[in-house]
Order: C-alpha cells, then sequence, then structure tokens
C-alpha cells in the first residue's frame, strides 16, 4: 500500500495502551520506516520486544523527520540502541527515554535546528561525561534550543565524576541563547561540573533532581540561579512523599507553570526533612524570595513504618532558610511535628524561623490537633509579632 501510496509525508504515532501489539502493526512500522525520505514524525511506546525489532528501522539518513520520541513504557533495566548512522539534519525535537544514545552521534552535530533535546533514562552503559556533552552543544551550535533534558538511569557516584574531571578539566563554555527550560538529574558533582560552562540568558523554568547522597556541595548551583534573571521565585510547595521530596516553586500565586523543581530520591521522614534542609540551606539567597509556602504530605499510600519522626533541630534548620514566607499552610500529617519544632526552647522564643509569618493555615485530622500552634501564636503575639491562625 505505502510503495503505491502518493509521496506524501509519513507520521508513525503508535503508543501501547496495554493491549500488546500486534505483529501486523509491527510490520506496518518496520515498512513505513524504510520509507525514510517521506518520515516526517515518530512517536514509539511500545514495549521493550517490539521496540527491539522496529528501531532496527532507524537507521540512514531521514531528510524530512522534524520530531522523533521513542520510549519503553515502562522503566527498564537495560536500554536499547539507536543505530550510530542514523540522521535527521531538519529534526526539531529528539527525545529519547531508556535507549541508548552514542554522545558522539553525528546526529547531534549535524541537526543544528533542534528546539527539544530530551534525554531520559541514561544507561550507565552509554555514560558520557560533562565534557562530552559540552563539547555536542558547542559543536553543534544549538542555538534554537528551547528544552534541554539530560536524567541518569542510576547514580554514578560522585568520585567518579570528580576523578574523571581531575584528569580532564571541563574547559569548553556554551552559550544557548534561547533556552527556556533545563532539566537535570544525576549526581551533584556532575551538575556543579556543567553549570559554570553553560549560559542561558532566557531561562524560565529549572528542573532539578538528585539521587539520594548523604552532602549536597552545590555552589555553581546557587550562583546559577541567583545570575538567572528570568528565574523568580515566589509561591513554593514541599511534598514528602513515600519515595522522594520535592518543592515546586512558581514566579506568582497565580501562575501555572512552575519556575523551579527540585526532587531528592530518599524515604523516610527524618532523612527527607535533612535532605531539604541541606539544600534548602545551600540555596538560602534564593528560598529567600519566597513569601507563601506550603507543607504538603503524602501519607495515604504509606506503610506506618516509613513515618520516622524528624527532631525538633532538623524542622528548624528546613524552616530557617524561607526568612520572608509570610503565609504557611500545613498538612495534617505534619501539624504535630511542626508545632512541636515551633516551642520555645526553655522559655526562649524562636523569633528567627519565618519571623515575617503573617499568616499559618493548617489542617487538624484529631481533635487534639486544633490548638496545637496556640502556644506559638500567643509568644508571637506577646513579643509584638502577630500571627492569624486559621485551622480547616
Amino acid at each position: 500500500m505505502l510503495t503505491h501510496s502518493p509521496p506524501l509525508p509519513l507520521i508513525i504515532d503508535y503508543v501501547d495502551e496495554g493491549h500488546g501489539v500486534t505483529t501486523r502493526d509491527e510490520e506496518g512500522m518496520v515498512l513505513a520506516l524504510q520509507h525514510r525520505d517521506r518520515v516526517y514524525r515518530v512517536r514509539l511506546q511500545i514495549p521493550v520486544p517490539n521496540l527491539q525489532k522496529v528501531i532496527v528501522a532507524v537507521e540512514g539518513n531521514f531528510p524530512l523527520l522534524e520530531h522523533l520520541y521513542i520510549a519503553p513504557p515502562a522503566k527498564q533495566e537495560t536500554a536499547l540502541v539507536l543505530s550510530n548512522s542514523f540522521g535527521a539534519p531538519l529534526l526539531r525535537h529528539l527525545i529519547l527515554i531508556n535507549i541508548a544514545f552514542p554522545i558522539g552521534s553525528p546526529l547531534l552535530i549535524t541537526a543544528v535546528g533542534l528546539v527539544t533535546l530530551t534525554l531520559q533514562e541514561i544507561h550507565p552503559s552509554v555514560y558520557f561525561g560533562p565534557n562530552d556533552l559540552l563539547q555536542v552543544l558547542q559543536l553543534s551550535g544549538m542555538h534554537h534550543l528551547q528544552t534541554l533534558g539530560i536524567t541518569f538511569h542510576s547514580a554514578v557516584p560522585s568520585r567518579d565524576i570528580r576523578r574523571e574531571l581531575f584528569y580532564t578539566p571541563v574547559k569548553t563554555h556554551v552559550i544557548l541563547p534561547d533556552l527556556r527550560w533545563f532539566s537535570f538529574k544525576g549526581p551533584t558533582a556532575y551538575l556543579e561540573a556543567l553549570l559554570p560552562r553553560m549560559a542561558t540568558p532566557l531561562l524560565e523554568k529549572l528542573q532539578i533532581g538528585f539521587f539520594n547522597q548523604l552532602t549536597f556541595s552545590i555552589p555553581h548551583l546557587l550562583q546559577f540561579m541567583t545570575t538567572t534573571e528570568h528565574l523568580r521565585l515566589t509561591n513554593a510547595k514541599v511534598t514528602f512523599h513515600k519515595e522522594d521530596v520535592f518543592v515546586k516553586v512558581y514566579p506568582r500565586e497565580e501562575a501555572k507553570m512552575l519556575a523551579l523543581y527540585l526532587e531528592v530520591g530518599c524515604r523516610h521522614l527524618d532523612w527527607q526533612v535533612s535532605s531539604a534542609a541541606q539544600i534548602f540551606r545551600a540555596l538560602g539567597p534564593v528560598f529567600s524570595a519566597v513569601v507563601d509556602l506550603t507543607l504538603d504530605y503524602q501519607e495515604h499510600s504509606l506503610s506506618s513504618e516509613w513515618h520516622n519522626e524528624a527532631d525538633c533541630s532538623q524542622w528548624r534548620e528546613f524552616l530557617g532558610s524561607f526568612s520572608n514566607v509570610k503565609t504557611l499552610r500545613v498538612h495534617h500529617g505534619l501539624v504535630r511535628e511542626l508545632s512541636r519544632s515551633l516551642q520555645p526552647d526553655d522559655g526562649e522564643l524562636l523569633l528567627e524561623l519565618v519571623p515575617e509569618l503573617e499568616v499559618l493555615e493548617y489542617s487538624a485530622e484529631y481533635n487534639n490537633d486544633v490548638d496545637a500552634f496556640s502556644a506559638f501564636v500567643d509568644e508571637r503575639r506577646s513579643a509584638g509579632r502577630p500571627v492569624s491562625l486559621v485551622c480547616r
């Protein structure tokens, strides 16, 4: 049928929704991909056994291809390999998830019109260092790039990255004049090597994810954020979840698109509070601009053993970075812990914590929690810093 059809552009769009891919559909995808001079757009989200058969057809030159999205529907422990001979000079959007893609492929050098470059779940078998990534971005001259996403499948030890950088220091400097969204998930050492060598004058959205680790040294991330003029933060929501803790920050109250997303993959509340406190302290000048703070606790899917209490010092360190918060909202699952942390020590007021606070809003699941913050509010009133208490 394709052989005798008019030479119109081909769109290959197949997303498996759990019903399975038939042999006929699989053969149809392979046949369509063989008409390289007509393929305009490809989106494949099918299981690995099917991808293994289809992806072999993604090779050679695709002169009309503008959009390529390939991903298994679920995270895989092994990666498929995209042919090194694959080329698409008109490619504008490249999104590969859990697909091994050689960073030195000619594709990234010739696709100078890329608007979106997203390589997610990069497998250790095709790991590339900060030097390699920056050199490719520089050589390709991606002046139209608006979205750049780099996420690794699993943690690479920071000591290995530091050893790599010791022998091959990063010297390449990249200017991405139109980049609006930068996403990264990996070790802090990798990110810290990238950021000093990247200029993104129009960046509006920054999305960062870290694997679980003991310490977070991120001075270059702070410098990057404070010198990015369009990255404005005022409203923050911190969520403590089963597998991670993450914060979403918006440029203003009514904004629908977030400006900053930070995530740390770790379990247990005490560890999550400690990790978040480290990051907030390291990025203190950034979070001091936040005026509206929400603390959310998604306990509905958690087992009882997950909830390890964080001690008062951890919570106080956590809150210490939000020096200009005026409105604080607290989920009922965190009310008891937070109220204890805001109690005076031996009669000494903790006025340095959220010193500008004007409204404290919380939900009470139990009757005993209704007056949880009364002592804190009374002490603030006595000190001439009244706080309005709202219990829902």
